[in-house]
């Protein structure tokens, strides 16, 4: 049997997807027996730069130019592009303040030196090039990853959460952090994969994995407006990963 040809690929970003890989140590001597990664950089000395790929991971979001060109080869040197991280899938943290000019963020950080940077506002994958699946998470969680490495050695795309962070709440029986402890929770629309893991340490969910599909915001951000929370608490909160995200973008015009 020919072992697929894979990538794993960084744009701008922290490198938590990859680190996030290299962390499945008991199941990394099987994944290598059964992959042909060609390309992993921060894994590897020696990586191709040139050869067709079966399968590219791609973490980091778009905030260079440069990033712009080397998603765009990615893409055509590969079958199938996989955006792992929230910073790939929505745009992540580097976003969050899109709204605010370019320039003016360069000129903050970098003073007048900033002018030589280039830079443009953060974007995820999708918005440049095809993306055949999305991995989202702040980071990914590995058993995400070795499920989708699973299904696609069967030729088969993997079957993600389609259901909210509330669901794993309640399926692990904690305390509701928005109805019972009246903290500003975005559970409600967040996609699930992550088996609640703040809610555990009683701490409310931020939305590091994006929303989910069909996502009411509006309703969300109406109980905590109920709540006493602030339009630009709720709207901070709602920023902090997936201010890219199509369906908070019009509830933020609709503000």
């Amino acid at each position: 049997m020919v072992k697929p040809k894979i990538g794993i690929f960084g744009l701008t970003g922290c490198a938590g997807e990859q680190i996030m890989i290299l962390n499945c140590e008991d199941q990394l001597i099987d994944i290598l027996g059964a992959i042909d990664i060609r390309y992993f950089p921060t894994a590897m000395t020696k990586n191709d730069e040139e050869c067709e790929l079966d399968i590219a991971f791609v973490e980091g979001a778009v905030v260079q130019p440069k990033d712009e060109e080397l998603l765009k080869k990615i893409r055509q040197r590969s079958k199938l592009l996989i955006a792992i991280g929230t910073c790939a899938v929505w745009g992540g943290l580097p976003a969050m303040r899109n709204d605010v000019p370019r320039e003016e963020f360069l000129e903050k950080v970098y003073g007048t030196k900033g002018k030589s940077f280039k830079s443009i506002p953060a974007q995820p994958l999708k918005n440049f090039v095809k993306v055949d699946l999305s991995i989202s998470g702040c980071p990914i969680e590995k058993e995400q990853f070795l499920k989708a490495v699973a299904s696609l050695l069967h030729g088969d795309l993997p079957l993600l959460p389609s259901y909210a962070v509330c669901t794993e709440c309640k399926m692990n029986e904690y305390v509701c952090m928005l109805v019972g402890e009246n903290k500003l929770c975005l559970g409600p629309i967040t996609i699930a994969g992550c088996g609640a893991r703040c809610p555990g340490y009683n701490i409310p969910c931020h939305g590091c994995r994006g929303p989910v599909d069909e996502a009411n915001v509006a309703s969300e951000v109406k109980i905590l407006k109920e709540k006493g929370f602030t339009l630009r608490d709720i709207e901070n909160r709602l920023r902090s990963f997936a201010a890219q995200a199509e369906i908070l973008q019009e509830q933020f015009k609709k503000e």
